[in-house]
């Protein structure tokens, strides 16, 4: 009739492909808000189910990542101390050589904080900064360890000093740490020159100078050489020989151990204080992670409503919670010691014949292991805790999803963090799974455009 054409035939191609553009870009967009906007938290639980235990991949073999890191809730505001410390006035250590450290000392083991974090972050710093010390100190006098009396005054005036910055004053029980440590213990060598006479000193700090964080508590470049190191140095002037070390006797091993700190004071004399300070903790990081610090309570609560057939699923659900709980009032622990505390435990009440999974029967997570309320679990590489006084105390979280804590396997066998050819299952990617999902469903809009398009340019 009189009507007007929409498009002169001439620019149907025009048209049609202008059409086809529209389409693709539609599905495009509708693509992009399925996979993109799709909140993690509505994963359809099914598909988590038909995936083996999730376990992230948390392996030293490659470079962890956070899962979904923040900052953990920081408490009301403590009293950070900032006195004038008295000391003894009898200590040689430079102590202002390595003022920022030794801060850092204070805030990683603050008053009310030390015993929560002391495995993790207070001790192997508040240790690192006592062979630091001792190893800048060697410098000038010489020496790669203390006298009795000068270990006496230097451990009192550092605990001074760190308790003056808000650092508990009960370090030395929570750590451990006796005036017998600032000394060369049994090690027949105490003195650099006849250190360095008596190993390859340039092999021991290449092996050492920059340790990698990941690897080195598998591949143990660095600890290999400090270990060849000592031995030698123990095997000296007669004061060991190979047949003693094979004999493995606790006085011998107590020789070994008092030349590896010697060792160490010797490499943080010849890095600068910040760089020691990463070797020691990235180093005492592979005897942190490697074992649970937790004490297990009495499980008989446990295995009585979950041993055998279980009953009663909520008195079982009711009794695991009950001792997770205790678990949870103990201290902060990293990831790494989390899966190695699921494991034990898991092999402790598998004894006790509880046969089934409970903590995928009682959704126990890995950060149920760790200290409450946060349930926050500290990274396995070494950390240290941050202080604002608008704030308070904060620190690193990792892992703050609820992942399942794994069971063991019926056999037993741990689960080696450097056998590369076991690997730990990933965390499921739940928008990768989702992209290929939509893209799958995106195919058939996108092929009837393709033939409407061809059929107007025909």
């Amino acid at each position: 009739m009189g009507g007007h054409e929409l498009l002169h035939p001439t620019s149907s191609p025009f048209a049609a492909l202008l059409l086809f553009l529209c389409l693709l870009e539609f599905c495009c967009k509708v693509d992009d808000v399925i996979v993109h906007g799709f909140p993690l938290h509505q994963i359809d639980s099914g598909l988590i189910e038909e995936k083996s235990i999730l376990v992230p991949d948390t392996s030293l073999i490659s470079t962890p990542q956070p899962f979904i890191p923040l900052l953990a809730p920081s408490p009301m505001t403590p009293f950070f101390s900032n006195s004038t410390p008295k000391l003894s006035g009898r200590c040689t250590l430079n102590f202002s050589a390595v003022d920022s450290l030794i801060s850092t000392t204070a805030v990683d083991c603050l008053s009310s904080f030390a015993p929560l974090l002391a495995n993790v972050i207070c001790c192997p710093q508040f240790q690192a900064m006592l062979v630091i010390l001792i190893g800048q100190s060697s410098k000038n006098t010489g020496m790669l360890a203390l006298d009795s009396t000068q270990a006496n005054y230097c451990l009192l005036d550092y605990q001074q000093i760190l308790e003056s910055r808000g650092a508990s004053g009960n370090l030395e029980q929570i750590c451990s740490i006796h005036p017998l440590n600032l000394t060369e213990g049994s090690c027949p060598v105490n003195d650099i020159s006849e250190f360095e006479s008596a190993i390859d000193s340039s092999k021991l700090l290449l092996a050492c100078e920059r340790v990698d964080a990941v690897n080195e508590c598998c591949s143990q470049i660095c600890q290999n050489a400090i270990r060849e190191a000592a031995t030698k140095i123990a095997l000296r002037d007669g004061g060991l020989t190979s047949m003693d070390i094979s004999n493995n006797l606790p006085e011998h091993y107590s020789r070994i151990d008092g030349c590896r700190s010697i060792v160490l004071r010797w490499l943080s004399s010849r890095l600068d204080p910040l760089s020691a300070k990463h070797v020691l903790r990235r180093i005492s990081n592979c005897n942190v992670n490697e074992a649970c610090p937790l004490v297990f309570p009495d499980t008989t609560k446990v295995t009585e409503y979950c041993g055998n057939r279980i009953k009663n699923n909520t008195a079982c659900c009711s009794a695991m919670d009950n001792y997770v709980s205790h678990l949870q009032k103990q201290s902060f622990i990293t990831n790494l010691q989390a899966l190695d505390c699921a494991s034990l435990l898991g092999l402790k009440l598998q004894k006790m014949n509880v046969t089934t999974n409970i903590y995928s029967f009682c959704q126990i997570t890995l950060k149920d292991f760790s200290l409450q309320e946060s349930g926050c679990l500290l990274p396995s590489l070494p950390s240290d805790a941050m202080f604002d006084p608008s704030s308070g105390i904060s620190f690193t979280c990792d892992l703050n999803d609820n992942i399942a804590a794994p069971w063991p396997s019926a056999s037993g066998a741990p689960t080696s963090f450097c056998n590369k050819s076991v690997n730990l299952p990933e965390l499921p990617a739940a928008t990768s799974a989702h992209i290929a999902e939509n893209e799958k469903d995106m195919k058939l809009p996108l092929l009837i455009a393709l033939l409407v398009v061809l059929q107007m340019l025909s």
